[in-house]
């Protein structure tokens, strides 16, 4: 008997999108299960978003069997869920380097691939972009359509509504597909979500309007109407528009994202007669089709490497608790002693520990969805009102509120105690969520308070101290990941504004570092010491108010002052030399280095990668003291073996 040849895996004859119209729409169904197994495994070993990526497996196989990609712009919003995408356009063979040190990015990047058309990682920006793009081709460029793919999470924010408006008022063909999962990072908030969740909640009935209007338009005129108002009466549909067709779009949906023979019947039909903006509304399962991410309380959002079998993900032992969870802790002690603190999250509860407070206190913790800017007002109102709020968001997306900063918040002196956590380098996550520039562009706003926290005792006692400051805007920063292991105090002590600690004491070179770098500091001066070069080394505490008098006292009593921060050109360093300039002290012939992030975008990689990148390890700080006095390092010769 002559054994049958084993079939060559379909995915194994993708080279790229071209190859995908070629299938049939049964292959293309297969292939989507291949496509699933493939995105399963790849993020078992290297970790990252696998939820979102599962949620669009078979959207991913339609959009590029039908559409005409790259010469279609696809347009991923956030771009966490490309991971489908990326496989299926030319990246499989590089799959397994996602998210590692010059590996493939975790989200969609221009630089990576033409079928990246616009990089992204923070949401809401796909409708935008899209119309962007209707416009150049309408004005002759060499682009085809676009598609843009947000999520029901993202369209919660105030960009979406923007572009929504403005595309629908423009009346261009553009294609939005709305990957409704019901579901972003935590579970969505506001009106927009129970609106999403209306449309389908009656499944039967969306599907009789579907079959209803199919055979209406094959009709006369004069029997359709009549046929339209029947309709009406038997299924108690009203005929209004929905929120989408108000806005100018015509509405499809909703329909099953994860089957391919509602997709690619809709997709290709809307590519054929779509003459304006066309939303399609699709539902999807995030996780789909791998048990441990549907059952899971955040479906797998973002993950460690994991076993496939099981989903257990490899947990790295910690020295130490997180900052985060540090923060988390001592918000809710300070607020079980002050009814009048409350928190705000932008759909991050748990990323910036907030989640700790809503267990004890969920009156007083407000998650308000993807929407900083509306957020870092909301707490500007609540402050004028007279509670304390603790606006908890990463510095990568507190940037999108900065106008609600600069206007609602500094220039009216409220205070809205902002707490930043992934300040710094982040790791895999890479530049796009890097928390690089919030030492400067807070530094640099009038009656505003900007501290850094060293360690997680530091934190706990800034939490106190920012709960305690009624004056106007503070904010304190931390890192991403374990702290430095040390004893956490009891309760929080309210620092004196504006003041410094000196650590050690030494004669030779002062290190003056701002924030989570001082136990980088304290390898460097230990490095140091040697060799017989004395450190002293301070933690400034504050950026702003500067502590003028130690910026002083270092200057006058040492041959060299360093300064050492996690932030970009144009931050600590630069308030620092601000002062330096203002007080003569230049004219000491003191030797000034400024150690800060450099003048560029540090791609993925572990975080120690990305500081060695950056040159601020302990040995890039012990060499630049070095310089700064005239000193080269010791070298100390081998033993004859």
């Amino acid at each position: 008997m002559q054994m049958e040849r084993p079939k060559t895996p379909l995915l194994d004859r993708v080279a790229g999108p071209a190859d995908l119209r070629e299938l049939t729409d049964t292959e293309l169904t297969k292939l989507a299960g291949e496509l699933r197994a493939e995105v399963i495994s790849a993020v078992s070993e290297t970790g990252g978003h696998l939820g979102s990526g599962l949620g669009v497996v078979e959207l991913s196989v339609a959009i590029h069997a039908v559409f005409n990609t790259p010469m279609d712009k696809l347009i991923w919003d956030v771009g966490h869920q490309c991971y489908p995408h990326k496989i299926l356009t030319g990246r499989r063979d590089r799959i397994r380097t996602l998210r590692q040190k010059d590996g493939l990015s975790g989200f969609t990047k221009r630089s990576e691939s033409h079928f990246d058309p616009f990089g992204a990682a923070h949401s809401s920006t796909s409708i935008s972009a899209a119309l962007g793009f209707t416009v150049g081709r309408d004005m002759g460029q060499a682009t085809g359509d676009a598609i843009a793919v947000i999520g029901d999470g993202s369209i919660s924010a105030g960009m979406a509504y923007e572009a929504l408006n403005n595309a629908g008022s423009e009346g261009r063909r553009l294609f939005v597909i709305l990957n409704d999962n019901e579901m972003s990072i935590a579970p969505p908030v506001g009106a927009m979500s129970s609106y999403l969740s209306g449309l389908y909640a009656n499944e039967p009935l969306a599907r009789m309007k579907s079959l209803a209007e199919g055979f209406e338009a094959a009709m006369p005129a004069p029997m359709r109407e009549s046929a339209k108002r029947a309709r009406q009466l038997v299924t108690g549909l009203t005929g209004s528009g929905t929120l989408f067709e108000e806005l100018g779009f015509e509405y499809v949906g909703p329909i099953d994202g994860h089957d391919m023979s509602q997709l690619l019947p809709v997709l290709r039909a809307a590519r054929a007669r779509a003459t304006g903006p066309v939303l399609i509304h699709c539902c999807t399962v995030k996780g789909k089709g791998y048990a441990p991410a549907e059952t899971s309380a955040d479906k797998y959002h973002g993950v460690a490497s994991f076993d496939v079998e099981t989903g257990a993900q490899a947990k790295k032992a910690a020295s130490a608790p997180s900052y985060t969870s540090v923060f988390g802790t001592a918000l809710t002690e300070e607020a079980a002693r002050d009814p009048d603190i409350v928190a705000v999250t932008a759909a991050m509860p748990g990323g910036t520990g907030v989640d700790i407070m809503a267990k004890r206190f969920p009156a007083r913790v407000f998650d308000v969805g993807i929407a900083e800017q509306h957020g870092v007002t909301f707490a500007a109102g609540m402050a004028a009102s007279g509670l304390k709020p603790f606006a908890a968001i990463y510095s990568t997306f507190l940037q999108r509120g900065y106008d609600q900063v600069v206007h609602d918040v500094a220039l009216q002196g409220l205070p809205v105690r902002f707490a930043i956590d992934r300040a710094g380098l982040v790791g895999a996550d890479g530049a796009t969520h890097a928390g690089s520039f919030d030492i400067g562009y807070l530094g640099n706003l009038p009656g505003f308070t900007v501290m850094a926290a060293a360690d997680e005792a530091e934190l706990v006692h800034m939490v106190a101290t920012a709960a305690a400051h009624d004056t106007g805007p503070i904010s304190f920063r931390y890192p991403r990941g374990a702290g430095e292991g040390v004893a956490l105090p009891e309760r929080g002590e309210v620092l004196d504004i504006g003041k410094g600690r000196i650590v050690q004491e030494g004669e030779d070179v002062a290190i003056l570092s701002f924030g989570a770098h001082l136990g980088e500091c304290r390898r460097a001066a230990a490095m140091l010491a040697e060799e017989g070069i004395h450190v002293t080394l301070a933690d400034a505490r504050f950026a702003k108010p500067l502590d003028t008098d130690l910026v002083l006292r270092l200057v006058r009593s040492h041959r060299a002052l360093i300064t050492v921060e996690q932030g970009a050109e144009g931050g600590f360093g630069s308030l620092v030399m601000h002062c330096l300039a203002r007080n003569g002290a230049f004219d000491r012939g003191l030797a000034i280095r400024n150690m800060c992030l450099p003048d560029r975008f540090i791609d993925q990689a572990s975080p120690a990668q990305m500081y060695a990148d950056a040159g601020l390890t302990a040995a890039d700080i012990a060499d630049t003291a070095r310089g700064a006095i005239g000193r080269s390092a010791q070298v100390v010769p081998l033993k004859a073996i």
